[in-house]
Parts: C-alpha cells; structure tokens; sequence
C-alpha cells in the first residue's frame, strides 16, 4: 500500500469514526422526540449506524492483515538480505543527513 493510500485510508476511517460518534449523539438527543417521522428516521438511522460499524469493523481487520502481510515480508527480505537492508538503510540516513545538513 503507498504511502498516499495509507493517509487517504486513515483519513477515512478517522472521518466515518467521526460520523458515526456524531449519529449516535443525535440518536441519543433525540430520543424524547415523539411522532412517526422522527421515529421511523430514527429506527433508519440505527440501521445504517449499525451497518456501517459493521463494515468500519471488517475494514480495519483487513487493513490490519493487508499489513501484517507488508510486515512479514518486509522481515522475511530483511533476514533474507541483511547486507542490502543494512547498505539501504545506510544510504537513506546518508541522504536524510545530507538534507537536513542543507537547512
């Protein structure tokens, strides 16, 4: 996953976490509210809250295994190679030092 979907994909679970913290504060302030309209959005707007926790839920387990993916192979190339993971690291902190040296 690049480093842009990455921050796209946090920022959507983070807004829809945000959505659905809000639903539930509406649902809560308006449960005295009487009259069918208000009780039949009500009773939608629950279903849909819980529908989309549900998808939020297996959403973030994918995105949980997609990396724990990343993250085996990443370990299993580093074990694989230890002098290539060395020599690239070596060489992204020589440019970081070099960057940071400019300032």
């Amino acid at each position: 996953m690049s480093d842009t979907s990455q921050v796209n994909t946090s920022r959507l679970v983070s807004d829809l976490k945000a959505v659905i913290t809000d639903t539930e504060e509406l649902l809560k302030l308006t449960a005295g509210q009487a009259g069918d309209k208000i009780t039949d959005v009500r009773s939608r707007l629950g279903d849909r809250l819980g529908a989309a926790k549900g998808r939020l839920s297996e959403f973030e387990e994918e995105v949980v295994a997609r990396g724990k993916v990343v993250a085996k192979a990443t370990d299993d190339y580093v074990h694989d190679n230890p002098w290539r993971a060395i020599g690239a690291a070596a060489g992204v902190t020589f440019l970081l030092g070099l960057l940071i040296g400019r300032r």
